[in-house]
């Protein structure tokens, strides 16, 4: 299951467990610590806490969640900040790990973290992000779970300055003032030209035959997809994990021919599947879309494909500051 970035409350998250950034002494504290205890009730989970005893740097513990709307309480302790030279990151990434696994051990489907020592712990909010990111997505890429990362507001999420200023940069050079371009009643049309042209140009590694291009040109999303699977030699799974995407919805698209995706799944895909500018819009085109520079979305997702990068966590990163849809989940 997915990795996605809210912004909300973590006490009111729908989910089966909720993570406490807590200390070692397990006693309310303040900021997320002291909401969590206020919402699942001070004294009760206080007491809870008191026998378990003190949980050490780096590891969890866990507890009913009581008044909360999540089953249980994680309560995982991050390392305070002293310049990164006292072994912070293994610490912190500890924390994550360790929590998830206590999760899976429950049975956990979905959990809800914060962003672990980033408040008066005085962890760099920007490194402390890029270590729970990595930590929970290569921990999905073995493990089925729905995940979320839970800031407040956006004065506790911050993108790297040098990657907000690219693609602030890049926004303002190619964000056009018009309607996004849709494809509606001339769907079918669009969907034809943009198909026949491939007959008049050389592919980068092999050609396509005439009689290969027009069998592709009736193919749907879904089998356009499976066939893009193949050809990059990529397994169902694979794919889907690195699209963000459930697994549920991935069965849903392999055994409908005709489903038709959110345009924000079809791009999920082709950062998974590592397509370039044309090959997206290709694979767009399947689902009635495409990138139009009327869109900061789609700017954002041109920008990193042309870039190469694709990492679908560091793209929904840069959406999130945008204040944009999220990929996949």
């Amino acid at each position: 299951m997915p990795l996605e970035i809210v912004r909300n409350d973590i006490t009111k998250m729908q989910v089966d467990i909720i993570v406490n950034a807590a200390n070692t002494a397990l006693q309310m504290g303040g900021g997320v610590c002291g909401a969590i205890f206020n919402a699942a009730g001070a004294e009760p989970l206080q007491k809870v806490c008191n026998e378990i005893g003190e949980c050490p740097v780096g590891e969890a513990v866990i507890t009913d969640g009581f008044q909360l709307q999540a089953k249980h309480i994680i309560h995982s302790v991050g390392p305070i900040w002293t310049g990164g030279l006292n072994n912070e990151r293994a610490l912190l990434t500890a924390s994550y790990e360790n929590a998830l696994s206590l999760a899976k051990e429950y049975n956990c489907k979905s959990i809800a973290f914060p962003l672990i020592s980033s408040g008066v712990y005085g962890y760099p909010k920007e490194q402390a992000l890029q270590i729970a990111i990595s930590t929970i997505s290569a921990y999905l890429m073995e493990h089925e779970m729905h995940v979320y990362i839970v800031v407040f507001d956006k004065k506790a999420f911050r993108l790297s300055e040098k990657l907000f200023t690219s693609i602030h940069e890049y926004i303002d050079e190619y964000y056009v003032e018009e309607l996004d371009i849709q494809f509606s009643r001339n769907r079918q049309e669009e969907i034809f030209k943009l198909e026949s042209q491939a007959i008049f140009e050389e592919a980068p590694t092999k050609k396509r035959s005439l009689e290969d291009v027009f069998k592709h040109i009736e193919e749907t999303f879904s089998e356009r997809l499976l066939r893009l699977i193949d050809e990059k030699k990529m397994t169902d799974v694979q794919t889907y994990k690195k699209a963000n995407i459930d697994r549920r919805l991935f069965s849903k698209i392999r055994n409908s021919v005709d489903y038709t995706p959110l345009k924000k799944t079809v791009i999920a895909f082709a950062i998974a599947l590592e397509l370039d500018i044309d090959e997206t819009k290709d694979l767009l085109s399947k689902a009635g879309y495409t990138l139009s520079h009327s869109s900061k979305f789609d700017l954002i997702i041109e920008y990193f494909i042309e870039e190469e990068n694709y990492n679908i966590h560091e793209i929904n990163e840069a959406l999130f500051t945008f204040d944009q849809v999220l990929l996949g989940a």
